[in-house]
């Protein structure tokens, strides 16, 4: 059988996208390049035959937050077709909600973790404050992006959020973590690799008086050259969690020299191949070792 790949993607509504290269049109030239076939396809399309693809690339699922529970049946059915998929189904799956920032925290790596507030569950102000020490807190989903529903909260002031959060905790789980104020006054860095093998760097560096990098809120986003350290701090997070994966990007701050993991992006990054120029070429030789 020939190889027919699928770029799986989302239907756009314009959320998540605003303002960014198409990555998906990128893909899709690299594997024009190496002669492969392919087409997009929106991983919530209800009349596609995934049956025909030989392998799926996970690209720009960026609503399956949206619609979680159709997402991991999605998931489940793609297993029982088993079509080999990259980033695999597994690695996904363990990805999908940031419970793994406090499997990793556990393993000794430097990481923003946080503090979950279980779904139902009646919020205990002492406890978050006995284990979140900064002066102000983040409040998010446990499963999510985007910032959809992200909160920043001064500790001094919980009584005039409580409520609110009690709110959206009566409907998911939600993770507390502490504000890095590192992420405001320097940014946030994502460092991405392909294959286990660093590619390119970029700074996201948020708007005046906001706390959120992403670009759909004003945020600047510039290539950088990471430090040696930082470079082997994020190396040693890639060949513990993502060794098999394609692509992965790791998102972190600096505190007094130590890079902190935020994030650690396995199922659907933004990979800035717009950006550097070695993005795409490295991109390419990756994918051509996986599918050729």
């Amino acid at each position: 059988m020939s190889q027919h790949i699928a770029i799986v993607s989302y239907l756009s509504t314009g959320a998540y996208d605003t303002n960014t290269i198409d990555e998906d049109k990128l893909l899709s030239s690299i594997l024009m390049e190496l002669g492969i076939s392919h087409e997009v396809v929106a991983w919530s399309d209800l009349e596609a035959d995934w049956s025909k693809f030989t392998t799926l690339l996970i690209k720009s699922t960026w609503d399956y937050f949206d619609f979680y529970p159709e997402f991991l049946n999605w998931i489940q059915k793609i297993k029982n077709l088993g079509i080999p998929v990259l980033n695999d189904l597994d690695t996904i799956l363990w990805n999908s909600a940031k419970t793994y920032l406090l499997e990793i925290e556990e393993k000794g790596f430097p990481v923003i973790s946080g503090l979950i507030l279980k779904k139902g569950v009646e919020i205990d102000a002492d406890q978050i404050r006995q284990k979140i020490k900064t002066d102000s807190w983040v409040v998010k989903p446990l499963v999510s992006g985007g910032a959809k529903n992200t909160l920043k909260i001064k500790a001094s002031e919980w009584e005039s959020y409580s409520d609110q959060v009690r709110d959206l905790v009566r409907e998911e789980d939600f993770l507390v973590q502490p504000f890095v104020q590192e992420v405001q006054s320097v940014g946030e860095y994502s460092l991405i690799f392909f294959n286990q093998k660093f590619s390119h760097a970029v700074l996201k560096t948020p708007a005046k008086a906001d706390f959120r990098v992403q670009h759909y809120f004003g945020g600047t986003i510039q290539t950088i050259d990471p430090s040696p350290d930082m470079l082997k701090s994020c190396q040693s997070l890639i060949n513990e969690f993502a060794p098999t994966s394609l692509y992965a990007r790791v998102d972190g701050v600096e505190i007094d020299g130590v890079f902190h993991l935020m994030e650690l992006e396995l199922i659907e990054p933004y990979l800035f191949l717009g950006l550097a120029d070695q993005a795409i070429p490295n991109y390419k030789e990756a994918l051509r070792k996986r599918l050729l």
